[in-house]
């Protein structure tokens, strides 16, 4: 994987990072009316700030964002002014390459990619992370030789009842359900949901109605219909649907998954097609059908987000060091390139609250 910094745009921080070219957390500003991003500072007090989060202390928005180094970090930023500034220093994870993170219950939870393990970290009265203080190792492997060989947790996520956390494995083709004690500050084990050997599985995102998730495979270029039962934990495969056309050229390795508010599509990002797919779901919400696909304005989008409003996707493309945006067609969907700005190994993009 590459290394940027992290971008972070007023409303939304984005990422990239410093390793590869990138210049940390960026702060930018966004047109309500156009979607044009414009830069308004950087702070490079985090290497390698692979991916974004936001949190709430005491009605303050804060930033959060990983140190995907060998030895594992976190870091808090104060984003009330044009720059976002740090609240203390790095936190180790005690785990090796975080990749993603998530705020639950007052914790901060990261996904180690390095280590195949998600840790848990208090937040203190000052939205700044504590030392961990719990780690769950995930366990098995894969048939892919090179990518498999042992758990590569590459992302957390809580489920839309805030009952369960979700852990994405791409070493061991499985999703990981636990349960947080807030008390002891740990993640308890709830069950695993096993998936084709050999996808890959990297992201999953639910559908509003919170009955259905969408797991995007990043070993072989297709989706993971599932079913979710918010009552029992349990997430159940029903289906599995390509994300690129038949006839589709090279290599591809997808990195993200966007679901439409309104729960009648989603959007896939491709790395090597350097494109994003148009998912269209049915009334079911199990029924996926790939619709289209369109360029995705640079090379290598490592993330796809879409803004608040629901009208506008935005690509950081790593590789060409860009975020490009893209109107969406209210009736069909269809991402159309309304524009980009230079970000060096853009890595993630996230809105911050409205109140910023």
């Amino acid at each position: 994987m590459g290394y940027v910094g992290l971008l972070y745009v007023y409303p939304r921080p984005l990422g990239s990072f410093p390793a590869a070219g990138g210049r940390g957390v960026i702060a930018v500003s966004v047109d309500a009316v156009t979607g044009a991003l414009t830069e308004t500072g950087a702070s490079d007090a985090v290497a390698d700030p692979s991916y974004l989060a936001f949190g709430e202390r005491d009605g303050v928005p804060v930033l959060y964002a990983v140190s995907e180094t060998a030895e594992g970090a976190v870091a808090a930023f104060d984003v009330r002014g044009a720059v976002p500034r740090p609240l203390g220093g790095r936190v180790p994870v005690c785990g090796a390459g975080p990749t993603h993170l998530a705020v639950v219950a007052g914790h901060l939870l990261t996904a180690n990619y390095g280590s195949g393990s998600v840790s848990v970290l208090p937040i203190g009265d000052d939205g700044a992370p504590a030392a961990a203080s719990g780690v769950l190792q995930h366990e098995g492997s894969g048939p892919d030789p090179d990518r498999q060989r042992g758990p590569h947790a590459h992302q957390i996520v809580p489920d839309p009842s805030g009952r369960w956390v979700l852990g994405v494995d791409l070493g061991t083709d499985s999703v990981l359900v636990g349960a947080l004690d807030p008390a002891a500050g740990e993640l308890v084990r709830h069950g695993e949901t096993a998936l084709r050997p050999g996808t890959g599985p990297r992201h999953l995102a639910f559908h509003p109605a919170g009955s259905h998730a969408y797991v995007l495979n990043e070993l072989v270029p297709t989706l993971t219909v599932c079913r979710w039962d918010a009552d029992t934990g349990v997430l159940e495969p029903v289906g599995e649907v390509p994300v690129l056309p038949e006839d589709a050229e090279g290599p591809s390795y997808p990195s993200e998954v966007v679901v439409a508010p309104t729960g009648d599509r989603l959007w896939v990002a491709n790395r090597g097609h350097d494109s994003i797919s148009v998912i269209a779901l049915g009334p079911d919400r199990e029924r996926a059908e790939l619709v289209t696909t369109v360029p995705c304005g640079g090379h290598w989008p490592r993330d796809l987000v879409i803004d608040p409003a629901g009208r506008r996707l935005y690509a950081a493309n790593e590789r060409s060091g860009d975020i490009t945006w893209f109107d969406l067609d209210p009736e069909t969907g269809e991402p159309r390139r309304a524009g980009s700005l230079p970000a060096p190994a853009a890595s993630c993009v996230v809105f911050a609250p409205a109140r910023v």
